[in-house]
């Protein structure tokens, strides 16, 4: 079934699935607006647009067919990383030396244990496959060999408006008056529905 959208629909859709930003998706649409509050309330609005909720279905599963990549396979990927810790790459380690006793003179009179903490990190070979995946980089520091995760943070937002977890609710109350009712009807527009 082809969906029929006019234009500023159409680049509003193109512009969501970019990245599922409503309020993004309707100012680069070009429709106009007075702040991002309104932008966000309009964007929400045509999302619940039954065609274009069903424009945007079929795209999104045009392209997992395309790609061949799920919305499975990238919550797995996410989930490596937002659930990664950092223990899973390195840990902390007591080490010992021998350190010298001195004399008052500086003379060495004997050796005694000294203990110190340091960091380990795993080599690669040691760390499972589905971790090396929150692993953004490793590379050879100033001060060792130093290991960079991916975002944490933003991997586990991505879930959550995944799963719904995080939604940007507008709530707009409007109520009826002779005034709004007069204005509308002036500006040739629909009146609100009179209550019966």
């Amino acid at each position: 079934m082809d969906v029929k959208l006019i234009t500023k629909q159409k680049l509003f859709c193109d512009e969501y699935l970019i990245d599922l930003n409503a309020t993004r998706a309707y100012k680069a649409a070009g429709y106009s607006i007075k702040s991002d509050n309104a932008a966000a309330v309009e964007g929400h609005k045509l999302l619940r647009n039954p065609k274009i909720d069903l424009y945007l279905k079929q795209r999104m599963e045009d392209r997992e067919k395309r790609t061949e990549i799920t919305q499975d396979m990238v919550l797995k990927e996410l989930a490596k990383i937002g659930f990664a810790n950092a223990t899973d790459f390195a840990r902390v380690v007591e080490k010992s030396y021998m350190k010298p006793i001195l004399d008052a003179e500086g003379n060495k009179t004997g050796e005694e244990e000294a203990f110190y903490k340091t960091v380990e990190i795993f080599a690669t070979k040691e760390i499972s496959q589905d971790k090396l995946g929150a692993i953004a980089s490793i590379k050879q520091g100033p001060n060792g060999i130093e290991v960079k995760p991916n975002d944490k943070v933003k991997a586990l937002e991505l879930i959550g408006r995944h799963l719904g977890m995080f939604t940007d609710k507008v709530d707009v109350k409007v109520e009826k008056s002779e005034k709004l009712a007069d204005i509308i009807d002036q500006l040739g527009g629909e009146g609100l529905d009179e209550e019966e």
